[in-house]
C-alpha cells in the first residue's frame, strides 16, 4: 500500500512502509511524557543531597503544581526552540529530497505542523530568549517563511526571489544595524562568543530558505536534529536541577536559656507542632512552633551577569519578559536573611 504526502509542489511517496517506523513513533510518544516526571524526581534527589529519607519527606510535603510551575518557568525557552528547529530542518528535508522523506519523522512533523503553532513558538521565544539569541530567532523565522514559500505553489519569479533572498537579506541588515553597538562592545571586551551570536546568524538566513543537494540532505537535517535531541535533555537537566522549588526562608528561633539564633534554609512545611526546614547542607531541622519568634521570606539572590555587554541599553543576557513583567524591588535586605537576628523589640516578619 503506497502513501502520498503532498504540500504544494512537494510530493512524497512511500511505496513500502519502513519496518518498525510506527513502533519507533509509539515508543517516542510513550517515553516523552515521562521526561518531565524524571526531571521532577531528579530535582528532589538533588535537593535532598542524595539522602533517601529526606527525599521521601520532600515528596510528602512538596506540592507537585509548584514543581511543575518551576519546571515551566525555567524551561519555557526550550519548547519554541524545539518547534522551530523541527520546522526548519524538516522543511529543508522536504524540499531537498521530496521522494525519500515520507518515512522521516522530522519531515513528516514539519509537514503536519500548523502555522499557528510556529507563530506561537516565535512569540514565546521573543519574550523568553535572551537578547543575544534574538538574531538566531530572526534567522529561523526567515528560514520558515522561505521554506513555506518553496514548499507551496511557486508564484512569480520575482516574488520567490524576494521571499527566499530579499527578505532574509533585509532582515539581516536590520538586525545588524540594531546589534552593531553590542558587537563592537563585545569585541572590545574580548567576548567573542557574544559577538558571534549577535552578528553570525543573519548570515545564514538566505542559505536556509532553499534546498540542499539531495545526497547531503539527510546529513544536513537529521544529524543536527539527532545531536540536539541528545544534548537537550542534559542541558535541560542541568538548568532545572538548580531551579528553586521551595521558598527560601529565615526563621528566628528563641530557645530557653540560649541566645536568639536564625535558621536559614528552605521551608518544607508548617504543622500544629513544628516548622520543618531544609538547610543548605541538606540537613532537615524540626523547629517547635513555641520557639519560633519570627520568620520571613528571603528574596532569591540574583546571579551576577556573566557578560556586561549591552545593546542600546539592553543587557544581552536579559530576555524581554524581564523588562515587561513587574518585579518586586528589594530596597533593604532583612537581617534575618543574612543570618542575624532582629533587634530586641522589633516585630517579626
Amino acid at each position: 500500500m503506497s502513501t502520498d504526502i503532498r504540500t504544494g509542489r512537494v510530493t512524497k511517496r512511500r511505496a513500502v512502509p519502513r519496518p518498525g517506523y510506527r513502533a519507533e513513533l509509539n515508543w517516542l510518544l510513550a517515553v516523552l511524557p515521562g521526561f518531565p516526571l524524571l526531571l521532577l524526581v531528579l530535582r528532589l534527589w538533588y535537593l535532598s543531597r542524595q539522602d533517601l529519607p529526606t527525599m521521601l519527606l520532600l515528596v510528602q510535603y512538596i506540592n507537585p503544581l509548584g514543581m511543575i510551575g518551576a519546571l515551566f518557568i525555567t524551561l519555557s525557552w526550550t519548547v519554541p526552540a524545539a518547534i522551530l528547529l523541527v520546522r526548519v530542518l524538516g522543511g529543508i528535508s522536504l524540499v531537498s529530497s521530496p521522494g525519500q522523506t515520507a518515512t522521516s519523522f522530522l519531515a513528516v512533523a514539519a509537514f503536519r505542523m500548523p502555522g499557528w503553532v510556529v507563530v506561537i513558538a516565535v512569540g514565546i521565544a521573543a519574550f523568553t530568549w535572551q537578547l543575544r539569541m534574538l538574531p538566531l530567532l530572526m534567522m529561523l523565522v526567515v528560514a520558515v517563511l522561505g521554506l513555506t514559500a518553496v514548499q507551496g505553489e511557486h508564484g512569480e519569479p520575482w516574488l520567490m526571489r524576494w521571499l527566499t533572498l530579499g527578505v532574509p537579506v533585509l532582515v539581516a541588515i536590520i538586525v545588524w544595524i540594531f546589534v552593531w553597538p553590542g558587537v563592537v562592545a563585545a569585541f572590545r571586551a574580548g567576548e567573542y562568543a557574544t559577538a558571534v551570536l549577535l552578528m553570525g546568524p543573519p548570515l545564514f538566513g538566505p542559505v536556509l530558505t532553499g534546498a540542499v543537494p539531495e545526497r547531503w540532505a539527510r546529513i544536513a537535517t537529521h544529524w543536527p536534529a539527532v545531536a540536539v535531541a541528545f544534548a537537550m535533555p542534559f542541558m535541560v537537566g542541568v538548568v532545572f536541577l538548580r531551579a528553586p522549588v521551595l521558598p527560601d526562608s529565615a526563621i528566628e528561633v528563641a530557645t530557653e536559656g540560649e541566645p536568639v539564633r536564625v535558621v536559614r534554609g528552605q521551608l518544607i512545611s508548617v504543622d500544629d507542632t513544628s516548622t520543618t526546614m531544609l538547610q543548605a547542607t541538606g540537613e532537615v531541622t524540626f523547629i517547635p512552633n513555641g520557639e519560633v519568634r519570627s520568620k520571613t521570606l528571603c528574596p532569591q539572590a540574583g546571579e551576577d551577569p556573566a557578560s556586561g555587554i549591552t545593546v542600546r541599553g539592553w543587557p544581552v543576557e536579559a530576555p524581554a519578559l524581564e523588562w515587561i513583567a513587574p518585579t518586586r524591588p528589594v530596597t533593604e535586605i532583612d537581617p534575618r536573611c543574612l543570618g542575624r537576628p532582629l533587634n530586641r523589640g522589633s516585630g517579626g516578619g
